[in-house]
């Protein structure tokens, strides 16, 4: 079969070399491999690159606090992205950095070009500064009150509760997330984008279908004002690449970030010339009038870098833009934003160590959609799809034609399909399902396979070839009827494939087969000798599940602040705790809590069972007051909680929180009550 190959180069957002991989990273980089391995198992030429976003302050402050230098956690970050993403079978065709020698030259390249075609102009601004550790503070390294609806403890840059921005100059009573001091004011010379340049071109571009509907509706929010200049430039120290022309300034991490995507590509492009390939040309991709395609897949929350800032710095640049960006959710554990105090903030290798990745891979694409909806992990939901689809329909056809094949007929599968007119359906599938594929209707996509799993089943019942078998004259048929579950299992095992490469790869070889791309199945195999069937997929069971959600607890409690000294232990030692930085104490989150319920403890002296009321939601809380407070006295009472403790798992059951209390002890315990207008989830300061 002759079909045009498409030249494509695809990303996925480059992953902060500031911390582990998690799960909610997880559904971007699961939704693009699959995109792409569907893309070359229809013949094309796809090209999947990636990096990590190795530059800011974020990552030079966290280096100096281990005592390495910035390259070296970006080095160590990267290894373990590297390892984690491989073990998801992400299939890079290149992982790089955005910390190299590429990127850098690529920045430069670029800056020069919007430069010298008129889209920088500098200007002397007024930011906030650190007076002890001498640097200027990224947005986000400013908290403090909002000036629009007084919230306390907002970043410098919006407001979390009224959803309003501003700059870090304009916080009330701003402190520094680095030091604990109060900010100055202090001014500075930067460089900036001249985005309104591309006012015009980015109306157009953004509704020239690169982008989901939803998408260029909220943008509409920009461009119906004239565009801000988008601020390009750092203040030493920083860790980035120093712009050419002006000292001690740093190109702005999302700047050269998404240089990273072509960076990377480049490193590719450079490392096969080196091997004496040429099949891939970096200007044939990314050169102004390429034919060739280029997709960025991204989470919903940076949306306005990539289809605004980066498709007019582009242009400036003289070079193409995107042929699509596609955006994607956030992800939900158990039907909740993924919680560290509820331990369901899950890494990457908290499952690794306990659950096969292809089941992760299938439940999301199970999930996904071409929309921007929010998915969940709903692990009940998840261990039944699993088991019911993966386990109990598609790996069961095989398992129970198999058998037969290979103790019966030498595993030599039956002369002509059993059933010509059912393989023929199921190959006929093949397009629409390539269309939900090439549409990210990757849920869509998997419900059409579960149907056909469905009917291979239902063929093999109503057939019955295990009573056939029993019969030494009709055994040619019961040979031909498993012959056909094996053919009907290895087309479905070709749809999953771009989900699945593992499995895939397992039945390739239980059904002696080269690898199988998407038009492999037009004819069914005949004559064929199969191997001996081994297990392709084990059943999720719950005590595995416990114990990712384990893991993840464990790892939030290890990082919890030391435990106070107790004086008893130490003799004379003074009894205050051992001291603390203020970024330990800012972790600490204290709520207003309604208490809804209180009720004595079975068994225990000095326990009592609380329902806190959040506003949001409720928490079960064991407290150590019994011996100053009845039940009865607390109900209705309001008091505060530490609502990021990680749950602790007691004789009683599980204790979600703590509650704050104050006094020498026995009788004289006072539970805090905060003054009038406080309100249950309203934090405390």
């Amino acid at each position: 079969m002759n079909h045009p190959v498409r030249k494509i180069l695809v990303t996925s957002a480059l992953p902060y070399a500031n911390g582990s991989i998690h799960m909610g990273h997880m559904v971007e980089y699961i939704q693009t491999d699959i995109w792409v391995r569907f893309q070359k198992m229809r013949g094309h030429q796809c090209i999947y690159v990636c990096a990590d976003d190795a530059h800011g302050t974020p990552i030079m402050l966290r280096a100096q606090n281990e005592g390495i230098t910035p390259e070296e956690l970006v080095t160590r970050i990267g290894k373990e992205h590297r390892t984690d993403f491989a073990a998801f079978d992400i299939g890079f065709d290149n992982y790089h950095s955005t910390h190299s020698d590429e990127n850098r030259e690529l920045a430069e390249t670029i800056y020069g070009r919007l430069k010298e075609n008129g889209h920088i102009v500098s200007r002397i601004i007024e930011q906030a500064y650190d007076p002890e550790k001498e640097m200027f503070l990224p947005d986000r390294f400013v908290r403090g009150t909002c000036p629009k609806c007084g919230t306390d403890d907002q970043y410098g840059d919006n407001c979390e509760a009224c959803g309003a921005t501003y700059d870090p100059t304009d916080l009330i009573n701003p402190v520094s997330a680095v030091s604990g001091a109060t900010p100055i004011r202090k001014k500075s010379e930067h460089l900036f984008f001249k985005l309104a340049d591309f006012q015009d071109m980015l109306t157009q571009w953004t509704r020239a279908g690169h982008l989901q509907p939803e998408v260029s509706n909220k943008l509409d929010e920009w461009l119906n004002e004239e565009l801000r200049e988008w601020d390009i430039s750092r203040d030493a120290p920083y860790f980035g690449f120093e712009i050419p022309d002006a000292p001690d300034k740093y190109f702005y991490v999302w700047l050269d970030a998404p240089m990273g995507y072509f960076a990377s590509f480049k490193n590719l492009c450079e490392r096969r010339s080196q091997e004496g390939r040429d099949d891939i040309n970096f200007d044939d991709f990314l050169a102004k009038d390429s034919d060739a395609e280029l997709y960025h897949f991204i989470g919903k929350d940076i949306i306005s870098f990539h289809a605004l800032f980066w498709p007019a710095v582009l242009a400036g640049a003289n070079l193409r833009t995107p042929t699509a960006i596609y955006a994607h959710g956030f992800l939900t554990v158990n039907g909740q934003k993924m919680s560290k105090s509820r331990g369901t903030f899950i890494n990457a290798r908290h499952y690794l160590d306990h659950l096969d990745p292809e089941y992760l891979r299938y439940y999301f694409a199970a999930k996904l959609t071409s929309r921007i909806d929010d998915i969940d992990l709903n692990f009940e939901d998840f261990m039944a799809r699993v088991n019911s689809d993966l386990v109990g329909k598609v790996v069961n056809i095989a398992s129970r034609c198999a058998g037969f094949i290979s103790k019966k007929c030498d595993g030599q599968l039956s002369a002509q399909c059993g059933e010509p007119e059912l393989y023929q359906r199921f190959v006929d599938a093949g397009e629409t399902i390539a269309t939900l594929y090439e549409d990210r209707e990757f849920s869509h996509a998997m419900r059409e396979i579960m149907a056909l799993a469905d009917l291979a089943n239902q063929y093999i019942d109503e057939q019955k070839p295990w009573v056939l078998a029993k019969d030494e004259a009709t055994t040619a048929q019961a040979q031909a009827i498993y012959s056909t579950g094996v053919n009907l299992f290895r087309i479905l095992i070709t749809y999953l494939k771009p989900v699945l490469p593992v499995m895939a790869e397992k039945a390739e070889a239980f059904l002696n087969i080269a690898a199988l791309n998407w038009y492999s199945c037009a004819e069914p195999l005949t004559n064929h000798v199969i191997k001996k069937f081994k297990p392709l997929m084990t059943r999720v069971e719950q005590d595995k599940i416990d114990a990712v959600l384990a893991d993840a607890q464990k790892t939030l409690a290890a990082k919890q602040p030391a435990k106070p000294v107790n004086k008893k232990e130490v003799g004379n030692m003074d009894p205050i705790a051992e001291t603390i930085q203020y970024d330990d104490f800012a972790k600490i989150d204290l709520r207003i809590a309604r208490i809804a319920k209180a009720e004595h403890v079975e068994g225990a002296d000095k326990l009592l069972q609380l329902t806190l009321d959040l506003g949001d939601e409720t928490r079960n809380v064991f407290a150590g007051i019994k011996s100053a407070y009845a039940p009865e006295d607390l109900e209705g009472k309001l008091t505060v909680m530490v609502a990021n403790l990680a749950p602790r798992k007691m004789r009683f059951g599980i204790s979600e929180g703590m509650v704050l209390a104050a006094g020498p002890g026995g009788k004289d315990l006072w539970i805090l009550e905060p003054g009038e207008g406080a309100q249950p989830g309203m934090r405390v300061k």
